[in-house]
């Protein structure tokens, strides 16, 4: 896996694999500590990544959902959905980053 990570993501599972390794079993740790489905997890990281104006998460979590069968019209529905708290800059520059992942 640590192969395929893009960008400093990949360099630093690469440089520090004990880091990447440890940081892989709490994002396990956390998904099975509750109740929400795959997908239910998905959108929610989609969404924190919006929240965190985070472009390259929020790439990054668009990808993982299309390879997951999300729909990109969900997807954007989480960009659209983040206008009334985060404001329409942050939903609009949200949507264009899930389009330069589902538009290719």
């Amino acid at each position: 896996m640590t192969k395929d990570l893009p960008g400093a993501a990949g360099a630093l599972a690469r440089k520090h694999p004990a880091i990447w390794d440890a940081y892989t079993a709490l994002g396990t740790a956390t998904a099975e500590a509750g109740s929400l489905t795959d997908r239910e997890r998905r959108l929610v990281k989609l969404a924190l990544a919006i929240g965190a104006a985070s472009e390259g998460a929020v790439h990054s979590h668009t990808r993982r959902g299309l390879a997951e069968g999300i729909s990109t019209e969900d997807m954007q529905q989480v960009a659209l959905l983040a206008i009334g708290p985060l404001g329409l800059p942050r939903g609009v520059a949200a949507g264009t980053w899930i389009s330069d992942v589902t538009d290719k």
